[in-house]
């Protein structure tokens, strides 16, 4: 891979690739070191990539596995949790606050589908690609996180929830 191209994916893609690892990690720092990460691996790797989809799949794929081993890190798992939402991004709109709030609340995998399926706008086989899950496992997932933010939500509003997820 030339540098020029390697800027070019940087440039494209680095954003994408820390929001990935922000909703993993909840962490800022962490997500800043994931980051880092892939562009170095993008660098280093010298793969001359097919198509924009397959680096952008390469890339989205590596910045999930790194997360996760970030997250299974022996300082991960041995440190006393703080309170980091001050590094959380300042929304203006409460609605969207309380969204980003409830998004954040949710377990990685759904957070990772819900970000991967909404905010990145891929497809339910490229987000379950990137997260190696089935694409019918990754539809159950989004089902899933749309009904505990949709009561997650409703609770916050003191909205009485009907039966229906």
């Amino acid at each position: 891979m030339t540098e020029e191209a390697f800027s070019q994916a940087a440039r494209a893609y680095g954003d994408t690739i820390y929001r990935i690892a922000y909703h993993a990690l909840k962490n800022r720092a962490d997500a800043e070191d994931v980051m880092q990460t892939v562009l170095l691996r993008l660098f280093e790797s010298g793969k001359e990539f097919d198509s924009e989809d397959h680096l952008k799949h390469w890339l989205l794929r590596v910045a999930v596995n790194e997360s996760r081993k970030a997250l299974r890190s022996f300082w991960r798992r041995n440190a006393v949790p703080l309170e980091e939402w001050r590094d959380g991004p300042v929304l203006e709109d409460p609605d969207r606050a309380d969204l980003f709030r409830a998004v954040m609340g949710l377990e990685a995998k759904y957070r990772l589908s819900i970000y991967l399926f909404y905010y990145e706008g891929c497809t339910v086989a490229e987000t379950a690609a990137a997260l190696r899950a089935k694409p019918s496992t990754v539809q159950t997932w989004l089902l899933r996180a749309r009904a505990r933010l949709r009561k997650e939500l409703a609770v916050e509003d003191g909205k009485e929830e009907t039966g229906y997820v």
